[in-house]
């Protein structure tokens, strides 16, 4: 970790800071954006679903833009594309045109962080890879922690429109970082934009997204995420002829699946998108509906899990880049495991055991991600980074979505059949209660079961770690996608 790959994660960390907070900091001003421009909650959400799915259909592109245009420039573009949307978002004058400028921001936010991830693998290589991965990691955790307590004094001192404004000061610096250390390294190749593939790719993406997300209306309107994930699925498989018959030229290259490593990789990043954000989306419920906590309460006792996660990634870092990404894995696997089990056998114990099981979550995810990023460019030719890395985090968001929707789908079942019975006055208040914990346990059952699908996957991965590289194959400078100068 010499100190110029050290400065271009400073570098790279500031840009992503922004992103990484916006998320989570617009999601507790959803109340204040309804109230303020006078509609719905549903339709205020719409700010951040537009914004969601504009960063999942800017993700597909990455690949073409870093090698039409090199890294630097498509970063900065990047940097710009968000600063815009921000100072937009903040002048919103109505709900509609918040919508839309919250797309517009999402363009730009949906290609900073796999940016990040392509630049330093390129820059770090194969036997550094782990401990860049696990350390830029580190302040991510951050973002779920930080994100709604600074958006709730920014939203109750200064008014809405600041958790928008506060970007711009975080931005112009990072634009400013990139231009004085940051100069491009790359010999761009000209590609020419593969067309056919991104008008199925980018509107199957989005398709199925927007369908996964809709299911939380299917019993009101059954037929919405059905139409969605229909389409969606014959557009991605539309794409997959066509790429497998272009090749190197498709817009994301599925060759690179032929991989062992990679294709094993590619599975995990699906199914450890559900391992994380289907018990993200249970846990902060189960403090409040099952234990009866304010959200405030349920928010602070998840920081656990993100202390567990930072620590995790600090550690498997470096045990990845030595030990090699499997022993990591299944260790992880086993202390994600072990963390969920907690919930589903002893959803009644003290909190302080609770929070023992979120360490161990969060720790388990930790290096099943590190092990996960690191085995991904294991056997990747440099030049197919960018594209690797589409695919990759496209494959991430759908199983996250795919993890949250079946969670919810379980636990809505579960909690209206104990709702049903308290309904029905055949119970007590207290068993009540023991019928909704019953049903959270339940639901973390399947989240158990996401888990424990991770270790068949697991031991596909590279049981050793890679080889040192020689003075013949170690990158030189005009094959990076970014360098630091001094």
């Amino acid at each position: 970790m010499d100190r110029d790959l050290l400065l271009l994660m400073g570098v790279l960390l500031v840009g992503a800071a922004a992103a990484l907070l916006d998320t989570t900091i617009v999601i507790v001003a959803i109340d204040d954006l309804a109230a303020a421009f006078g509609t719905s909650v549903a339709t205020a959400q719409w700010a951040t679903t537009g914004y969601l799915l504009a960063m999942a259909a800017a993700i597909p592109m990455m690949g073409w833009l870093t090698d039409r245009w090199g890294a630097s420039r498509v970063w900065l573009t990047t940097l710009w594309l968000f600063l815009l949307g921000s100072v937009l978002c903040a002048a919103a004058w109505s709900i509609e045109s918040l919508i839309v400028f919250r797309v517009v921001q999402g363009l730009g936010g949906g290609l900073v962080l796999p940016l990040v991830q392509a630049i330093l693998a390129r820059a770090a290589g194969p036997r550094r890879i782990g401990r860049a991965m696990g350390l830029i990691g580190i302040p991510g955790q951050l973002a779920p922690i930080l994100g709604p307590v600074l958006g709730g004094v920014i939203l109750d001192s200064l008014g809405w429109r600041w958790i928008f404004l506060v970007n711009v000061p975080v931005c112009l610096a990072a634009l400013l970082l990139a231009s004085r250390h940051l100069r491009a390294a790359e010999r761009r190749d000209g590609a020419r934009l593969d067309l056919p593939g991104a008008l199925l790719l980018v509107p199957a993406v989005v398709a199925i997204l927007a369908g996964l997300s809709a299911t939380s209306g299917w019993g009101t309107a059954p037929a919405r995420p059905i139409v969605l994930l229909t389409g969606g699925a014959v557009l991605l498989a539309g794409f997959a002829l066509h790429a497998l018959r272009a090749g190197d030229r498709a817009l994301i290259d599925l060759r690179l699946l032929r991989h062992r490593s990679f294709s094993a990789a590619t599975a995990l990043m699906f199914l450890s998108g559900a391992c994380l954000y289907g018990p993200m989306l249970l846990l902060p419920l189960f403090y409040q509906q099952a234990r009866g906590l304010t959200a405030t309460e349920a928010g602070l006792l998840l920081a656990p899990q993100g202390l567990g996660m930072m620590a995790s990634l600090w550690a498997s870092g470096r045990s990845v880049d030595q030990a090699g990404p499997r022993v990591v894995a299944v260790a992880g696997v086993f202390l994600a495991g072990a963390g969920v089990a907690v919930f589903v056998v002893a959803a009644a114990a003290p909190v302080l055991v609770l929070s023992a099981g979120l360490v161990a979550l969060g720790a388990g995810l930790g290096a099943i991600g590190v092990a996960v990023w690191a085995t991904s460019y294991r056997d990747v030719d440099p030049a197919a980074i960018p594209r690797a890395t589409s695919l990759l985090n496209v494959v991430q968001r759908i199983g996250a979505s795919f993890g949250t929707v079946v969670i919810a789908l379980i636990l809505h079942h579960r909690l209206g059949a104990a709702g049903a019975a308290g309904a029905a006055g055949a119970v007590d208040t207290a068993t009540d209660h023991s019928a909704v914990a019953r049903a959270f346990a339940h639901t973390f059952a399947w989240a158990l079961g996401f888990v424990a699908a991770t270790l068949p996957v697991v031991l596909l991965l590279p049981l050793k770690p890679p080889r040192p590289q020689t003075s013949s194959d170690t990158p030189n400078p005009a094959s990076r996608s970014m360098t630091c100068e001094p």
